[in-house]
Protein backbone atom coordinates (compact mmCIF):
# COMPACT_ATOMS: atom_id res chain seq x y z
CA UNK A 1 0.00 0.00 0.00
CA UNK A 2 1.57 3.29 -1.14
CA UNK A 3 -0.34 6.42 0.41
CA UNK A 4 0.86 10.60 -0.17
CA UNK A 5 0.50 12.93 2.29
CA UNK A 6 0.33 16.29 1.22
CA UNK A 7 0.77 18.88 4.02
CA UNK A 8 1.53 22.94 3.37
CA UNK A 9 -1.76 24.46 1.71
CA UNK A 10 -3.25 27.58 3.13
CA UNK A 11 -4.61 31.12 2.91
CA UNK A 12 -2.45 33.91 1.81
CA UNK A 13 -2.63 37.33 0.38
CA UNK A 14 -1.68 37.80 -2.99
CA UNK A 15 2.12 38.31 -3.88
CA UNK A 16 3.05 35.74 -0.71
CA UNK A 17 4.27 32.38 -0.85
CA UNK A 18 3.37 28.86 0.19
CA UNK A 19 5.81 25.29 0.02
CA UNK A 20 3.58 22.61 -0.50
CA UNK A 21 5.26 18.91 0.66
CA UNK A 22 4.31 15.42 0.05
CA UNK A 23 5.54 12.39 1.16
CA UNK A 24 5.24 9.38 -0.15
CA UNK A 25 4.60 6.66 2.45
CA UNK A 26 4.94 2.50 2.25
CA UNK A 27 7.23 0.02 0.77
CA UNK A 28 8.60 1.71 -1.99
CA UNK A 29 11.88 1.42 -4.25
CA UNK A 30 11.62 4.25 -6.50
CA UNK A 31 9.21 6.43 -8.16
CA UNK A 32 9.65 7.92 -11.50
CA UNK A 33 8.13 11.05 -11.53
CA UNK A 34 6.31 13.19 -8.73
CA UNK A 35 4.00 16.30 -9.24
CA UNK A 36 1.53 18.70 -8.63
CA UNK A 37 -1.84 19.44 -10.42
CA UNK A 38 -4.25 21.50 -9.31
CA UNK A 39 -8.79 21.23 -9.76
CA UNK A 40 -10.94 23.95 -9.45
CA UNK A 41 -14.72 22.88 -8.66
CA UNK A 42 -16.92 21.57 -11.65
CA UNK A 43 -13.68 21.44 -13.62
CA UNK A 44 -10.89 18.91 -14.47
CA UNK A 45 -7.69 18.60 -13.15
CA UNK A 46 -4.59 19.94 -14.65
CA UNK A 47 -1.05 20.08 -14.95
CA UNK A 48 1.08 22.09 -12.57
CA UNK A 49 4.25 21.15 -12.11
CA UNK A 50 6.47 17.46 -12.33
CA UNK A 51 9.48 16.41 -11.74
CA UNK A 52 11.02 13.24 -12.52
CA UNK A 53 13.95 11.43 -10.71
CA UNK A 54 16.77 12.40 -12.48
CA UNK A 55 15.65 16.36 -11.84
CA UNK A 56 13.89 17.13 -14.87
CA UNK A 57 11.24 19.62 -14.77
CA UNK A 58 7.90 20.46 -16.60
CA UNK A 59 5.57 23.68 -15.80
CA UNK A 60 2.49 24.62 -16.78
CA UNK A 61 3.24 28.02 -18.32
CA UNK A 62 1.17 30.09 -15.89
CA UNK A 63 3.16 28.86 -12.96
CA UNK A 64 6.72 29.38 -14.81
CA UNK A 65 9.47 31.26 -13.04
CA UNK A 66 6.80 31.68 -10.00
CA UNK A 67 6.44 27.96 -8.93
CA UNK A 68 9.82 25.67 -8.79
CA UNK A 69 9.29 22.18 -8.14
CA UNK A 70 11.92 19.79 -5.99
CA UNK A 71 11.83 16.27 -4.75
CA UNK A 72 13.98 14.39 -2.41
CA UNK A 73 14.42 10.97 -3.99
CA UNK A 74 16.12 8.91 -0.44
CA UNK A 75 12.97 10.40 1.33
CA UNK A 76 10.71 9.97 -1.56
CA UNK A 77 8.77 13.68 -1.01
CA UNK A 78 8.18 16.09 -3.52
CA UNK A 79 8.06 19.99 -3.06
CA UNK A 80 5.94 22.81 -4.70
CA UNK A 81 7.37 26.31 -3.70
CA UNK A 82 5.13 28.81 -4.87
CA UNK A 83 5.83 32.55 -4.66
CA UNK A 84 4.13 35.61 -5.91
CA UNK A 85 0.61 33.99 -5.88
CA UNK A 86 -2.30 35.26 -7.65
CA UNK A 87 -6.26 35.17 -6.56
CA UNK A 88 -6.09 32.54 -9.72
CA UNK A 89 -3.83 30.44 -8.30
CA UNK A 90 -6.73 29.32 -5.74
CA UNK A 91 -7.52 25.90 -6.15
CA UNK A 92 -7.10 21.92 -4.15
CA UNK A 93 -3.47 21.16 -5.42
CA UNK A 94 -3.05 17.80 -5.35
CA UNK A 95 0.23 15.21 -5.51
CA UNK A 96 0.69 12.61 -7.48
CA UNK A 97 3.34 9.76 -8.19
CA UNK A 98 3.72 7.76 -11.26
CA UNK A 99 5.69 4.35 -11.34
CA UNK A 100 5.96 3.65 -7.99
CA UNK A 101 7.63 0.61 -7.71
CA UNK A 102 7.02 -1.43 -4.48
CA UNK A 103 9.66 -4.25 -5.70
CA UNK A 104 12.49 -4.40 -8.57
CA UNK A 105 9.14 -5.94 -11.10
CA UNK A 106 6.24 -4.42 -9.39
CA UNK A 107 4.94 -0.57 -9.97
CA UNK A 108 1.56 0.90 -9.26
CA UNK A 109 0.77 3.38 -12.15
CA UNK A 110 -0.41 6.10 -10.61
CA UNK A 111 -0.74 7.34 -7.11
CA UNK A 112 -2.86 10.00 -5.86
CA UNK A 113 -2.92 12.02 -2.61
CA UNK A 114 -6.25 13.88 -1.21
CA UNK A 115 -5.34 17.17 -2.37
CA UNK A 116 -4.98 20.44 -0.23
CA UNK A 117 -7.08 23.36 -0.39
CA UNK A 118 -4.86 26.74 -1.26
CA UNK A 119 -6.29 30.03 -1.08
CA UNK A 120 -4.88 33.38 -2.12
CA UNK A 121 -6.79 36.37 -0.96
CA UNK A 122 -6.66 39.52 -3.26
Amino acid sequence: QVQLVESGGGLVQAGGSLRLSCAAAGSIRSINVMGWYRQDPGKQRELVATISSGGGTNYADSVKGRFTISRDNAKNTVYLQMNSLKPENTAVYYCNAKRVYVSYWYSIADVWGQGTQVTVSS
